[in-house]
């Protein structure tokens, strides 16, 4: 089967103008996901940027609500790199969401769980294995939600039980999700837990409030969970610190937008996007970062290393005249 269009034309335009790559890839991968599912072509067929880098590996990916998302986009990314795997998300994000149609599109099974039950995390590991036939390679913890933040309740007027909360869903969760793993044995031998995190975690954002706490917990749990899941069976639990993406749940925080345009002019190379995450954490997925643990990696484009740039310093000095 011929791969999809004329690819030696657009090899010449990103030959000629590298700055267009990330437009034609992405013009690319839409279009051959659209002649597969037009036509009903394997999708190996046409164009796609994979390299086969999870190609046999089982995952459960969590947190997908819509194509927004950055587990949505990392579902995609593992199904081009040859994963099965299963989605999870709350019933009522599901219900919100439009989780079916990543399902058709990457054959996952759609598997619902409230992640502060461990009732329901036993239940999603039980049917992810029968799914899958065999212990999972993988996890993505994609799970986050403050109602202080959705409620609009400054930092120093906190509603408790919705802090409290907050730490529930937004990190014990994690530590349960690997607990109930380890118990059940369901993680395979030198798997990989991944879960997503922000800067917020080491340094102060007012709006983000009580999400802050949220986020330093979960990236303390990675280093804990890490060590001991790590000793007991090879696998690895990093956390990956990510830019200010345009999701349903960044987007929802007071004065995102300032902050999204401030973060890309500090970042020498522009805030990372929810599809360049998903691009790195399949790494983290795969067996590249074998010895890879514990670590909270900063994808940022480097934002988490500036000071100032010289975009903000002229911004100022305008402001100052």
């Amino acid at each position: 089967m011929q791969r999809y269009a004329n690819i030696s034309k657009y090899q010449q335009i990103i030959q000629y103008h590298p700055f267009c790559a990330p437009i034609i890839d992405h013009i690319l991968r839409k279009n051959s996901l659209i002649a597969c599912q037009n036509h009903k072509i394997p999708q190996e067929n046409f164009y796609t940027m994979a390299y086969g880098l999870l190609k046999g590996k089982r995952g459960i990916i969590s947190g997908a609500l819509n194509e927004d998302s950055i587990a949505w986009k990392i579902a995609q990314r593992a199904h081009e790199e040859g994963a099965t795997f299963t989605l999870t998300n709350a019933p009522l994000a599901m219900r919100m969401g439009e989780i079916n149609k990543l399902a058709e599109e990457t054959s996952a099974k759609i598997i619902g769980a409230d992640a502060t039950s461990l009732e329901d995390l036993e239940k999603l590991y039980d049917e992810s294995l029968e799914f899958l036939g065999g212990p999972v390679d993988f996890v993505l913890h994609s799970i986050g939600m403050s109602t202080n933040i959705r409620k609009g309740r400054e930092y120093s007027d906190l509603n408790y039980e919705w802090f409290l909360k907050s730490l529930d869903v937004s990190a014990l969760s994690f530590h349960k999700m690997m607990q109930v793993a380890q118990k059940k044995d369901a993680i395979a031998q030198g798997g990989s837990v991944v879960a997503l995190s922000y800067i917020a975690a080491q340094r102060s954002f007012p709006d983000y409030t009580d999400m802050a706490q949220a986020k330093a917990m979960l990236e303390s749990i990675a280093r804990s969970y890490g060590y001991h899941y790590g000793k007991a069976k090879g696998v690895r639990v990093n956390t990956v610190s990510q830019s200010p993406t345009k999701t349903t749940a960044g987007t929802g925080i007071s004065g995102f937008n300032a902050f999204y345009e401030y973060a890309n002019q500090m970042s020498p190379l522009g805030n990372a996007t929810a599809d360049d995450c998903a691009d790195y954490v399949i790494t983290l997925f795969s067996d590249l970062t074998k010895k890879v643990t514990m670590q909270n990696l900063f994808h940022d484009g480097g934002f988490s290393c500036v000071g100032i740039s010289e975009e903000i310093v002229e911004k100022m000095e305008q402001g100052l005249k």
